[in-house]
């Protein structure tokens, strides 16, 4: 994990938000989840819309984290893409197994194994709806941490 957030968090404790989200409250011990929080802190830099990061271990068998975020124009869309595997890569040393949609940039999805990231625009989040598909998933306030 990134010397980052060894600094920045001190416990490792998490509570439940009003909207019944959990929000992280303390030090991030797993990698897994540093990785999904180092991905959604890039992806906010970026001015990325919307950020959802649902832990999906105890509904799905592709990964352990989601992370769902928005980009406004193929532009944006790239450049959270970009920023996202460059922090993960600075701070977890991780590189994607995989990466697809780079060329049409609507809808990327970068995947690390146990983090699955999808980087959409407006129209196809909309369409596809990945948070109600994957809405039974726990919800991580991860914003709490930056």
């Amino acid at each position: 994990m990134g010397e980052f957030y060894r600094l920045m968090f001190n416990n490792s404790h998490s509570q439940y938000a009003p909207d019944g989200s959990t929000t992280l409250k303390g030090r991030v011990e797993d990698p897994t989840l540093a990785t999904a929080i180092a991905a959604a802190i890039a992806a906010d830099d970026r001015k990325a819309d919307n950020i959802k990061l649902l832990k999906v271990t105890e509904v799905s068998y592709l990964a352990d984290y989601f992370l769902i975020v928005t980009g406004f124009s193929n532009t944006q869309v790239r450049a959270i893409h970009q920023a996202i595997i460059q922090k993960v890569e600075e701070e977890n040393q991780r590189q994607p197994l995989r990466i697809d949609g780079q060329s049409e940039g609507s809808w990327i999805v970068v995947d690390y194994g146990d983090v699955m990231i999808h980087i959409l625009l407006p129209e196809e989040r909309e369409f596809y709806n990945l948070e109600a598909f994957w809405g039974h998933a726990e919800k991580i306030s991860w914003s709490a941490l930056t």
